[in-house]
């Protein structure tokens, strides 16, 4: 079967791209500028640069591979950039899914779009897939508006929410809470994290995983996929900071309402995924086991 990803170059597109091969499926993967990923080797793998803004990128690449599955995690999730650049963010994260849905409902037997607990406001924490949605920054709206393209759509869809994805990318550099607390801890640098925002952080690999038993299972309708460990930030900095003995005193607890941000961020997502595990067979590993396959590859 051959499978359709947008984002590939991401910490989430690279991980499921690894899966998907590893798995015997084809994949043809859609990133910005070059392959990043590092698997231009595989002869089931097949790369191509794309502007997810672009019909045309879009629809000249379906009607080449004809995909039988596409997931869609392409996306401007940097939050505050968001807010500032409003229309940026929604040609790429609103207009780039009109696209894809377009390309999936003419090649596609199913669509998978991957979201965020950014579409609720935080009032609540421990949200259902039916718990309604209420976004609070420019970026949840945009994810809210695609989320309903996505529901629009002729060709059989899922919708996959998560939350706070960490790990390490299989190339490339970019940042999480996790590599940034470790960077900062290592050169000795003070910093200030949130103990007032409550996430379920989610380790890259177990939504990965996720969204395999989705796409094996022909799931659809909306599924949350997140970890199972309800953390504040500055609960994770420190625990980062036990795993490598680092120095915890550099670790400055502090309200959301000390940093001064553009986009507003939900005080408490975190998922009950407990429709994942019934349904799916889903199971992610604890926030200890995550950074230890993280920070350790070789004991993970």
């Amino acid at each position: 079967m051959k499978i359709a990803i947008t984002g590939s170059n991401g910490l989430l597109g690279q991980h499921l791209v690894n899966l998907l091969l590893h798995k015997q499926y084809q994949v043809i993967a859609m990133g910005k500028g070059e392959d990043r990923t590092g698997f231009e080797s595989n002869p089931l793998y097949k790369y191509y640069s794309v502007d997810i803004a672009s019909a045309s990128d879009i629809s000249h690449v379906f009607s080449i591979e004809k995909p039988a599955v596409m997931v869609h995690a392409a996306a401007m999730t940097q939050l505050d950039e968001c807010e500032q650049e409003p229309k940026k963010c929604y040609a790429t994260n609103v207009e780039g899914t009109a696209h894809a849905v377009a390309a999936a409902e003419e090649y596609c037997k199913h669509l998978l779009y991957v979201s965020t607990d950014f579409v609720f406001d935080g009032e609540k924490g421990n949200y259902t897939e039916h718990d309604e949605t209420r976004p609070i920054s420019y970026y949840g709206y945009t994810k809210q508006l695609a989320e309903c393209l996505v529901q629009q759509s002729k060709t059989p869809w899922a919708i996959v929410r998560t939350c706070l994805v960490y790990g390490n990318t299989i190339s490339g550099t970019r940042s999480n809470i996790i590599s940034w607390v470790r960077k900062n801890l290592e050169e000795d640098k003070e910093i200030k994290v949130v103990s007032d925002q409550f996430r379920t952080p989610t380790y890259v690999e177990d939504l990965a995983k996720g969204i395999l038993l989705m796409i094996e299972k022909k799931a659809t309708g909306i599924y949350h996929i997140s970890g199972k460990d309800l953390l504040t930030p500055y609960e994770m900095a420190l625990q980062t900071a036990d795993y490598l003995k680092l120095d915890k005193k550099k670790i400055k607890r502090v309200d959301a309402s000390s940093f001064v941000q553009p986009a507003a961020r939900p005080p408490k997502t975190g998922f009950d995924i407990s429709r994942a595990r019934n349904e799916l067979g889903y199971e992610p590993i604890s926030f200890g086991e995550g950074l230890q396959k993280m920070l350790d590859p070789k004991k993970g």
